[in-house]
């Protein structure tokens, strides 16, 4: 691996075409490139067995970090796959967004070493991001009816039990919970200001846990508790584009001052799904070169 060096000459306002560099990023914000490819790659998970898995082009591809090289999963029928894609917390499965063959995104379930997906949810359209830790439920953003505002639900994992866990606000987006289940924070937008906020899974307690300037998005609570990081958006953004200069940033997952991590060029696809290593110490996240 060689360090990553992202500076101002490097942040560029266009993404096509598009060099993908998928990295590691330590707590200390030293970021390292896995890899360098001509294409675009999106939404690093890290495996508990030292792998990753990205998107691309709708696919999803294995990345080995002792031999970085893109190998395809078989993921069936679902070859449309958004950057909603994740990991069960034993390693075994597979949960994707697909929207192959529904209207809307929906979510589906796989082995992790591929496979025909199986659909978990009935209702479209459905972008999953979190796993409980005991693994029983999954979270995620979704319009009930579509053409609503996307608010935050969980469900079993067979669909059934759809809980509206909050959709207090103008657009909810990234789910992912706390590691002890007692939380799933997520992004929030109020009157055009997305800010960082948690909630209990069953709807109690909602708590604002950013309010500055920055649009922020994708809070990723570390596997020991400790952290949360997450991906700022300058001032004024709208949406969650990609092609942007953006910062990676850190905070106490009990709330506090947050700590910048490192600029970079990006923004969709840099860090929209978990991704943090199982020692907390590093987590994957993707910059572009254009």
């Amino acid at each position: 691996m060689r360090r990553l060096t992202c500076g101002p000459n490097r942040l560029k306002r266009t993404i096509d075409p598009v060099i993908s560099e998928v990295c590691i990023c330590g707590l200390d914000g030293e970021a390292t490139v896995v890899l360098r490819h001509d294409g675009h790659l999106e939404a690093p998970n890290w495996h508990p067995d030292g792998y990753l898995i990205v998107n691309g082009g709708g696919r999803l591809y294995r990345l080995d970090l002792n031999d970085p090289t893109l190998v395809p999963i078989d993921t069936g029928f679902a070859v449309t796959c958004n950057n909603d894609h994740g990991i069960s917390p034993d390693g075994k499965r597979l949960v994707i967004s697909d929207a192959t063959q529904t209207k809307g995104s929906c979510i589906y379930m796989l082995p992790i070493e591929g496979g025909t997906p199986e659909k978990v949810t009935s209702q479209t359209p459905s972008w999953w991001h979190g796993w409980s830790p005991g693994g029983g439920r999954l979270a995620y953003a979704a319009a009930r009816p579509a053409g609503t505002p996307i608010g935050l639900y969980t469900c079993a994992l067979d669909g059934s039990d759809e809980v509206c866990v909050t959709d207090a606000f103008d657009h909810v987006d990234g789910p992912d919970y706390a590691p002890y289940g007692d939380w799933i924070w997520f992004n929030g937008e109020r009157e055009g200001k997305v800010d960082l906020w948690r909630v209990r899974p069953d709807g109690a307690d909602l708590q604002r846990m950013t309010d500055d300037a920055a649009v922020n998005w994708f809070p990723h609570p570390s596997p020991d508790g400790a952290h949360v990081v997450y991906l700022a958006y300058p001032e004024g953004t709208l949406g969650h584009p990609g092609g942007l200069n953006v910062s990676l940033r850190i905070m106490p997952a009990d709330g506090g001052d947050t700590h910048h991590l490192i600029d970079l060029f990006g923004g969709q696809g840099t860090i929209n799904v978990p991704s943090w290593a199982p020692d907390s110490q590093q987590f994957a996240f993707v910059g572009y070169v254009s």
